[in-house]
């Protein structure tokens, strides 16, 4: 996408992509060796730290979640509950279960306790302000000003409040961009590639011609990279800004904006990050042809690595619209996309530390034992800067707690806001994130063997405990 909207000569796109493959072969040979028992996360001991309130919800949680109707009901499940109980009874009952899991709290005060919990246990909170829109969503420059004013408080609490060195936040362009006009901006590049240096003297307030847009899309847009760029000044040097992709239909466009702001703000570091979806068949040439530009262009390169979370959508899109599946053809295949791209990156962050960094943002066990053991065998410090791992908040904690208790930085993708505010996200991630909700199943046999622990070692406890044991075999 981004690749071919630059025009990199055919030759040398046709390289990267065969260079892609051919790692990708490679990957699919090599296995890595388990690093140390350490890092084999089966030790439900990492669950100590969490009270028996929070093992309880979560194992109520997970249950659910292992549901597949009710996942793939839960919106309309939501809606009907809360038409049932009326907005005040709906949120009495979600915020201390499935809110309460997977969301940090409403206000700065609540954000606070969760985050400072979270940084004694050698957690860093990466905030994400659950705000975005999808086709047909777009609400008018006001609410994207609106937005924009939510991501500088996003910015300011990630700085201020001091939970973690070096914090990072979450942003999605169309939550400052309308999704029409990243749709029609893809189309446009495709045909007439725009230079980056023409967004970023935009950024800078200079009148510009934008080929391709009419004078309202032109003016909306314009609009749009003022407010990234307002975002990006702010953050520069406090907080790392880590745009999110979404659908290869707007990614394309992302992509474009996000490297301008990486030209315009990432000559001294990784402020601006993007993200790179491994499921995707083009994903290692984009990756790639993005390590060519930070190269020639001279700014660093921040990567949040992912597998992807809109597989179903992206097939069902390409089938009705006859267009080739963007998705690889098999886990197998998006696993061997994803450690080839992961070895791209250690390889490169050995070589110059200072230029590149990287989120292993997965819960994929054997890609992050992958990417540790990669790290020793490079020479990269654990908690040097440049390799950092990235979890949900509410899921996957026996490896989050495991990588930080062996020194690594690990970050929690941390969404925060009121019921109201948060639901849309929620119902989104669960969607999107439902392999991973179905696969849960280790998680939950843990978090049971730290319950059943506590249960033999309190036989003799007081009326209290005995009614807590019984809510456990609830969930048993």
């Amino acid at each position: 996408m981004l690749c071919s909207h630059l025009r990199p000569s055919l030759p040398h796109l046709l390289s990267l992509r065969l260079l892609g493959t051919a790692a990708s072969r490679t990957v699919a040979v090599k296995q890595p060796e388990l690093l140390s028992a350490t890092l084999a996360f089966e030790d439900s001991g990492a669950f100590r730290v969490k009270s028996l309130g929070e093992l309880l919800r979560a194992l109520g949680v997970f249950r659910l979640c292992s549901f597949p109707v009710l996942v793939n009901n839960c919106g309309k499940l939501m809606s009907i509950a809360r038409t049932l109980l009326g907005r005040r009874g709906f949120s009495l009952l979600l915020r201390p279960t499935v809110y309460a899991q997977f969301v940090a709290g409403e206000n700065e005060s609540e954000i606070s306790q969760s985050m400072e919990k979270m940084s004694s246990l050698g957690l860093r909170p990466m905030l994400a302000v659950p705000i975005e829109e999808d086709l047909g969503e777009s609400t008018g420059e006001k609410r994207y000003d609106d937005n924009m004013e939510a991501m500088l408080e996003c910015v300011r609490m990630s700085h201020s409040n001091a939970w973690c060195k070096d914090p990072m936040m979450q942003l999605k362009i169309t939550a400052l961009l309308s999704p029409e006009l990243c749709v029609k901006l893809t189309t446009v590049i495709a045909q007439q590639p725009y230079d980056l240096d023409l967004l970023i003297r935009a950024m800078d307030g200079e009148t510009v011609t934008f080929p391709g847009l009419d004078e309202k899309e032109a003016a909306h847009f314009l609009c749009g990279l003022k407010r990234l760029n307002r975002i990006s000044e702010v953050s520069v040097n406090k907080v790392r800004v880590l745009v999110d992709a979404e659908y290869t239909y707007m990614n394309p466009a992302l992509s474009l904006v996000t490297m301008a702001m990486m030209k315009k703000f990432n000559k001294d570091g990784a402020w601006i990050w993007n993200t790179y979806q491994c499921y995707l068949k083009e994903s290692r040439s984009l990756l790639l042809e993005a390590l060519r530009l930070s190269r020639n262009q001279g700014f660093c390169l921040g990567v949040k690595l992912v597998r992807g979370a809109y597989m179903d959508k992206e097939r069902k899109l390409a089938e009705k619209e006859g267009r080739a599946d963007p998705v690889h053809k098999s886990w197998n295949d998006t696993n061997d996309s994803y450690n080839g791209s992961l070895d791209v990156m250690l390889e490169v962050i050995s070589q110059k530390p200072d230029g590149y960094r990287i989120i292993v943002a997965t819960h994929n066990e054997e890609s992050v034992r992958r990417a540790a053991k990669r790290m020793e065998e490079l020479g990269i410090d654990k908690d040097g800067g440049s390799v950092c791992f990235g979890q949900l908040l509410g899921m996957c904690d026996h490896v989050s707690l495991t990588l930080a208790k062996e020194g690594y930085a690990v970050y929690k993708s941390v969404p925060y806001g009121s019921v109201d505010d948060t639901l849309p996200y929620l119902v989104r991630r669960a969607q999107e994130n439902r392999t991973v909700l179905q696969g849960i199943r280790k998680e939950r046999d843990l978090l049971r063997q730290e319950l059943n622990r506590r249960m033999s070692s309190n036989r003799n406890c007081s009326g209290k405990c005995k009614t807590s044991t019984k809510l456990a075999v609830l969930f048993i």
